[in-house]
């Protein structure tokens, strides 16, 4: 058979369906296609990208709605397109050689490979006469030259097998608390103490980092963690890289202020922000970081949200072919829009005299100060002026929906949906309603019904009902964990039972033995030229660094000891890097404060341990696990610890409790008293 149509109608990723039309005859990767390029001996082209990519979008026009640059690629390629997000597998292997390659990345990720999948070129953005010349170089080089490429490609692989190795540490010791103490330390001065998050541009959120830094904080009374904290929060929500009309946040700033955004927006980003800025309102108590969690939700439930279903992907940055057109004003449409009376305030609450000015006669709405300093300087009380805003959003907000809408991204990843699970736990945790547990259980309803192959396996993707792609480490390792917390909330041993089953099957098909630690793929199924194994965390935090959590929990809530072993084992291979790289492995981080420091178990029994429970999690309690039973329990830690006519309050460490308390305030003060 010859390969010789675009087939990407018949994808579930939106991605590869934005491609449909080109001229190019692109391929959905499959082990057919690599057959095939074989069978004909000509070069692939792995292009990978994600349908919310800016610069994916102008090479697409650039190159691939092109004649004459398809032309050249369906005469002597084969060319695949690749969702990022449907098979980060494929992505993590060829960006790794694109960073042993030119030592950056980013998407679009365009590689070209033998057509055995090994890779022999790789690149990002290229403007379309750039583009034809390197594929006319190669194409003439791989049929005159072909010793020279197979030594080349076979040298890049091994390359890019080599850069998975961890060396690993096997001398077991005790965590301590100055080593701990030195991931901030090594840290601190990357770090920009006037605007907040990293000392460089383009500045990313990065939610891991900064809940490291809030754990950090909180468990070692460090003062200049959380202020650094504190300040990153405010300067984000106050920017442009909040949406200050229908809450959210877009995947990064370009600049150092938190100003000019790249506007697409991200489930996975807003998630986990969401649980920040949760977590963050328990210790700090800003009625802003309240806001933010609220409006966030709102918009999310609005705008990426599957009816009765679960979240989608992302938003694009681009609407009617411009970046951002959709979510700037020009002043005179503000001013239309605004009451007379209203515009000199909102004039000044948004900085639109200077601050607020992009490009083109174009603003980005933001701050540069609390509501509260806002009132004082204006002499308005607080109650009158959120409701002058919330008119002002509700006005903005309805003119803003009559424009032409950012591209969706409608498939849905389990993993991601995980990640929103625990944002909705997290919130309920903070304000305490009813509606965000339902939104969490409904989420879990989801995976279980429709993410599940049977009770071990998941599936990764899902799009018009139809789930596929076989479930990858990350889909375990985050749907585990938010499985957890939801059973902290429900006490149903349903929700860690089925833990218990994701967590055996992945170490059957996804461990490495030697370490203790996962793949990416399993070890059944289709195999890619490279086995990878992410160690590194990111904007999200990597698979197995919260396998090592899970592991860390699941101990402590079983008192399982070969569950504890393993979370030491594996932070014990990274605990160097953690220490030396912080940024790049904070949650390994994180794990290494749990077991460096003092951290407890508070088990809640009795008739009203849930009333209990909620109130010692007002505060945010870091350095322990919160447990309840408002009945008799079998599990490790509640057994014989429930009477029926009282509700006690045990402080636990290893399963080794003091005597019991009555009072909640006397609970907390056993586990503050370092502070």
């Amino acid at each position: 058979m010859s390969i010789n149509k675009n087939n990407l109608k018949y994808s579930l990723s939106p991605y590869l369906q934005q491609h449909a039309n080109n001229p190019v005859h692109w391929q959905a990767w499959s082990e057919e296609v690599l057959s095939e390029a074989q069978e004909l001996d000509k070069l692939l082209i792995v292009s990978i990208g994600y349908s919310s990519c800016h610069w994916c979008h102008v090479m697409e026009h650039e190159s691939f709605e092109d004649q004459e640059a398809a032309t050249l690629m369906n005469e002597h390629f084969l060319s695949i397109k690749v969702d990022r997000e449907e098979r980060p597998d494929i992505d993590e292997i060829y960006m790794t050689a694109l960073q042993l390659m030119t030592n950056s990345g980013g998407w679009p990720l365009n590689v070209v490979c033998l057509p055995n999948g090994k890779p022999i070129w790789g690149g990002t953005y290229v403007p379309k006469n750039k583009w034809m010349q390197v594929l006319g170089e190669l194409n003439k080089m791989y049929h005159t030259n072909r010793e020279q490429v197979l030594e080349y490609a076979n040298k890049l692989t091994q390359g890019i097998e080599q850069s998975q190795l961890i060396a690993l540490n096997t001398k077991l010791s005790p965590f301590t608390e100055s080593e701990a103490d030195s991931v901030f330390e090594n840290w601190r001065n990357t770090l920009d103490w006037e605007e907040g998050g990293a000392n460089r541009a383009p500045k990313f959120p990065m939610p891991v980092n900064l809940d490291f830094m809030l754990h950090y904080g909180v468990i070692s009374a460090n003062k200049e963690a959380l202020s650094y904290v504190e300040l990153t929060l405010d300067k984000m929500y106050e920017g442009g890289i909040y949406d200050q009309l229908g809450g959210g946040f877009a995947r990064y700033s370009t600049d150092s202020f938190w100003k000019v955004p790249h506007f697409e927006k991200m489930l996975y980003d807003n998630a986990q922000l969401i649980s920040l800025y949760a977590k963050a309102y328990r210790h700090f108590k800003k009625p802003a970081y309240q806001e933010v969690v609220e409006e966030s939700i709102a918009w999310l439930e609005r705008e990426l949200k599957a009816e009765n279903g679960p979240c989608y992907s992302a938003l694009d940055a681009d609407s009617e072919g411009e970046e951002g057109k959709f979510y700037v004003w020009q002043l005179t449409e503000l001013e239309e829009l605004i009451p007379p009376p209203d515009w000199p305030l909102l004039y000044d609450y948004f900085q639109l005299e200077k601050e607020a000015y992009w490009e083109k006669g174009n603003y980005i709405l933001l701050r540069k100060e609390s509501d509260k300093h806002f009132c004082e300087k204006h002499k308005i009380r607080d109650e009158e002026f959120k409701a002058k805003k919330a008119h002002w959003q509700e006005i903005l907000l309805s003119a803003r929906a009559e424009r032409v809408r950012p591209g969706l991204d409608d498939k849905a990843l389990t993993s991601w949906n995980a990640l929103m699970m625990e944002a909705y736990i997290e919130a309920y945790r903070a304000f305490n309603k009813d509606e965000h547990l339902a939104k969490a259980k409904e989420l879990a309803h989801w995976i279980l019904e429709r993410q599940s192959q049977d009770e071990q396996r998941l599936w990764h993707a899902w799009h018009s009902g139809n789930s596929h792609v076989e479930g990858l480490i990350e889909d375990y390792a985050f749907a585990s964990r938010a499985f957890i917390f939801l059973y902290q909330e429900t006490q149903d041993d349903a929700y860690l039972a089925q833990v218990e089953k994701w967590l055996n099957y992945a170490q059957k098909e996804f461990e490495d033995t030697k370490s203790g630690l996962f793949y990416t793929r399993p070890k059944s199924g289709e195999q890619l030229i490279a086995r990878s194994l992410e160690t590194a965390d990111n904007v999200i935090a990597s698979a197995n660094s919260t396998m090592a959590h899970n592991f860390f929990m699941l101990g402590k809530i079983k008192q399982n000891s070969a569950y504890s072993e393993q979370a030491q084992i594996m932070l014990n291979h990274l605990k160097g890097r953690a220490m030396e790289y912080g940024e790049s492995y904070a949650n390994w981080a994180k794990l290494l404060v749990f077991q460096s420091y003092p951290y407890y178990e508070i088990v809640v029994s009795g008739p009203k341990a849930k009333e209990k429970y909620q109130a010692i999690n007002c505060e945010f309690q870091p350095q322990s696990l919160v447990l309840w039973a408002d009945k008799e329990n079998d599990a490790p830690l509640f057994k014989q610890r429930f009477v029926a006519d009282k509700t006690l309050i045990y402080i636990c460490t290893d399963g080794a409790c003091k005597l019991p308390l009555s009072e909640v305030s006397e609970a907390l003060a056993q586990i503050h008293t370092r502070k």
